[in-house]
């Protein structure tokens, strides 16, 4: 995989964690179709490498993501979200099959709270701001948030949020589930690289299907959302994970997991 690209870097991290880095800081990560067609690859490699077991995905202290990029939107209006290559890599971003943690500093705002609610863990800073502002250009989130949002935090705040375009903070978001840990800012990204590298000791096949059955969880009823969790678990007992994690657990060692 390339240290870096354009608007996206990559660095590997020990115990088969990538860190992948929006860097468009004069634009505050703002997300133009290139740079998420160029995110788009970076996962496509990162999916198929068996070396790759967790993502993290980060921008700098300033800025997560301001979001969706409003002087694209203002030259193409809304063919600048609403075309085939765009679209192509927000699907390839959300149908990531591997974990991802999302470490958020600074602006997470409109398409980059978006983007953030597409990982499988957000690890903010306490003083990150979180928010929706489309209203305030006259627009309405386009990417998701209505409906994740609300998954996510509830009606009433996702409704306060979206229809105010006022902030949360990082403390905030902890308190109403957007976010699994809120840490003072210079621990951010540290924190999220240190749960990348245990879940990437996990089993990866395992891991897989939980990130499958959780996310069955948002998007179909109890019943249907069980039957996938009993898929997964059926499958995770044929693999070799399995009878090495059993193995390693009755000879009280360490497990080597494979990821097959």
């Amino acid at each position: 995989m390339s240290a870096s690209s354009n608007l996206i870097a990559t660095s590997r991290i020990e115990k088969g964690v990538l860190l992948v880095t929006l860097d468009r800081p004069a634009q505050l990560n703002a997300l133009s179709a290139e740079l998420l067609q160029q995110m788009a690859a970076v996962l496509i490699e990162a999916r198929s490498d068996p070396e790759v077991r967790c993502v993290v995905v980060t921008g700098n202290s300033r800025a997560f993501s301001a979001g969706a990029d409003i002087k694209e939107m203002q030259r193409q209006g809304f063919e600048a979200i609403n075309n085939h290559a765009r679209q192509s890599a927000w699907h390839t971003i959300e149908h990531f099959s591997k974990p991802m943690i999302a470490a958020v500093r600074g602006l997470c705002l409109g398409g980059g709270l978006e983007l953030a609610m597409l990982a499988d863990i957000i690890i903010a800073a306490e003083n990150a701001v979180f928010s929706q502002p489309e209203i305030t250009i006259g627009i309405i989130p386009g990417d998701g948030a209505t409906q994740r949002l609300t998954r996510v935090i509830g009606k009433s705040l996702a409704m306060k949020m979206v229809l105010t375009g006022q902030p949360i903070d990082g403390r905030e978001a902890l308190r109403n589930g957007l976010v699994a840990e809120a840490l003072p800012e210079d621990q951010v990204v540290e924190r999220a690289l240190a749960l990348a590298k245990l879940i990437a000791d996990r089993a990866p096949v395992a891991a897989r299907l939980a990130k499958e059955a959780i996310l069955a969880a948002y998007e179909t009823t109890l019943a249907a959302g069980l039957e996938v969790e009993r898929r997964a678990i059926r499958l995770a007992f044929t693999t070799d994970d399995q009878k090495e994690g059993m193995a390693a657990f009755v000879e009280k060692r360490a497990p080597r997991f494979k990821g097959r």
